[in-house]
């Protein structure tokens, strides 16, 4: 656990108008709590728990050999992205058996972002699906792993069949600078879809 954060970070600005909801999600054990982790300019709230043998009964642990702990509950952190723009990071359990607590956790999110990973990327169609369902839009974020095959990024579009507009990019989930370009990706995303939302009102109004 790192150093508590200055007094300064603790509290938000004077000059933030806007507040953001976004949910973190992916399979199990794609980096959700280390994104949270390093982008959280407060203490990240985190509620894992060491896995035992009775989770590998129900969870896929393909691919997970050194994880030890997991996330029960959710992963929580803020990021100020400007003066007037603050994000509050929602991290999502990944294990399916907690889908249904982590949909109830979509209310109020303006969007989500889907961390995946090349070597198991057949896993994130149930979260993409979830989120379809309830409508809220996402961008997908590929953790670059240090043993993970690289694949060009429209070969992985057309693998995930994304839609041409849904932003598919790469980051390091360790990394703070390239965590928070995936952010901005999706941020973009966003405030792309309500401009264009906006345009249809009034163009049958």
């Amino acid at each position: 656990m790192g150093s508590a954060p200055a007094s300064d970070d603790v509290y938000l600005r004077p000059s933030v108008q806007t507040a953001v909801k976004l949910l973190i999600v992916g399979h199990f054990a794609v980096g959700k709590t280390t994104f949270v982790g390093a982008l959280s300019e407060i203490r990240p709230l985190r509620t894992e728990e060491v896995m035992t043998q009775a989770g590998a009964l129900v969870d896929d642990l393909a691919g997970t050999r050194d994880k030890t702990t997991t996330t029960v509950a959710l992963d929580f952190g803020r990021l100020t992205l400007n003066d007037a723009l603050v994000l509050y990071l929602f991290g999502t359990p990944g294990q399916q058996r907690f889908t249904e607590l982590w949909q109830d956790m979509t209310r109020g999110a303006l969007g989500a972002l889907v961390l995946a990973d090349t070597r198991r990327l057949d896993q994130s169609f149930e979260v993409m699906g979830v989120l379809e369902e309830l409508g809220l839009p996402y961008a997908v974020a590929l953790n670059d792993f240090d043993d993970a095959p690289a694949h060009d990024l429209e070969e992985v579009r057309e693998a995930l069949d994304l839609l041409p507009s849904t932003p598919l990019v790469r980051c390091d989930a360790r990394d703070r600078v390239s965590s928070t370009e995936a952010l901005i990706a999706l941020v973009e995303y966003l405030l792309t879809r309500t401009g264009e939302s906006r345009t249809g009102e009034l163009e049958h109004a």
